[in-house]
């Protein structure tokens, strides 16, 4: 039991640190800043990101709760004025209507107003995340820790030749590509179902759809920056299982909005930190020249005896 103690052990302390380190590099919101200022596209979509989130999303939630529903309370109240007559209310059928109306109008308000905007802010979004994590990763691949500021115009030509490099691959690597994102795809659903289904269980259902949303969270924000990369989907897996323990640290933070407020208001604090998780970082798998994955920055993870030091 001795040796097997001080494994089990020694592996949890390595888990530990990564995970603190994980959750360090999803804290680190200056590097935003930073990238933001040496590329102008970057610093657009970002600052979109949060226009269309933080101020028009969130900022009608507030109104809504804040504003309308008070104010049709006060039009339309639902419950007798307080009157020191013991009679009972004479007007309960008029208050019963005027508590039907509220909520119709309430119901009108987010069929018209809420709904269309999350659904438009959903599609929106999805298109500006891709943007950020390609001017982000320019920024880094060509700039690395140097504080300089990217031309725009050097910044779009170097945009438009990695274009035209994902364009002029053969058909093979054409259909792979479309076999990996589909794989990706179901893999995801897949992921998601399940973590829908550990929320029901009992007791530990809200640890377990805690830790795996952030696993999701994590996979969804390194993605981007894996594909950009060209690394295959079998390699992101096998990082991704390798270093379990980085990605819950990242991805714990943002998830807390999902447990700490309201379905509506998580998703709008979740969009606001997603192109933030994406800022430009150095994690990015080392790769054998026989194919196979390394680990990262100079530690040593639990399925790879093998340490070395990966700058991207």
């Amino acid at each position: 039991m001795g040796p097997l103690a001080d494994t089990v052990r020694s592996k949890s302390k390595q888990a530990l640190l990564l995970w603190v380190d994980g959750v360090r590099d999803a804290c680190c919101l200056h590097r935003v800043i930073i990238y933001s200022l040496r590329s102008k596209q970057l610093a657009i979509r970002t600052g979109q990101c949060f226009l269309l989130n933080g101020f028009i999303f969130l900022g009608s939630i507030f109104v809504l709760k804040s504003v309308i529903i008070p104010a049709l309370e006060w039009i339309l109240p639902g419950h007798c004025p307080q009157i020191n007559s013991p009679e009972s209310c004479s007007f309960s059928s008029i208050l019963e209507f005027y508590r039907f109306l509220r909520g119709g109008l309430v119901q009108l308000f987010n069929v018209f107003w809420f709904y269309p905007l999350y659904i438009f802010s959903l599609i929106l979004s999805s298109i500006w995340y891709n943007d950020i994590a390609k001017h982000g990763f320019f920024a880094l691949e060509n700039y690395g820790a140097r504080d300089t500021k990217l031309s725009d115009q050097k910044e779009s030509q170097t945009l438009q030749s990695t274009v035209h490099r994902e364009k002029s691959t053969d058909l093979e690597g054409f259909m792979i590509s479309i076999a990996e994102q589909l794989y990706s795809v179901l893999l995801l659903t897949f992921f998601f179902v399940e973590v829908y289904v550990t929320g029901l269980i009992p007791y530990i259902g809200k640890a377990l759809n805690f830790m795996l949303l952030s696993w999701m969270y994590a996979y969804y924000c390194f993605e981007y920056k894996w594909n950009l990369s060209g690394l295959s989907l079998d390699k992101r897996l096998d990082f991704f299982e390798s270093n379990w323990a980085f990605f819950a640290g990242f991805g714990n933070p943002c998830v807390l909005a999902i447990f700490l407020f309201s379905p509506l208001v998580s998703y709008g604090v979740m969009a606001i930190l997603f192109p933030l998780a994406q800022k430009p970082t150095k994690l990015l798998p080392c790769l054998e020249e026989s194919g196979g994955v390394l680990d990262w920055e100079g530690y040593q993870y639990f399925s790879l005896p093998i340490t070395c030091r990966c700058e991207s």
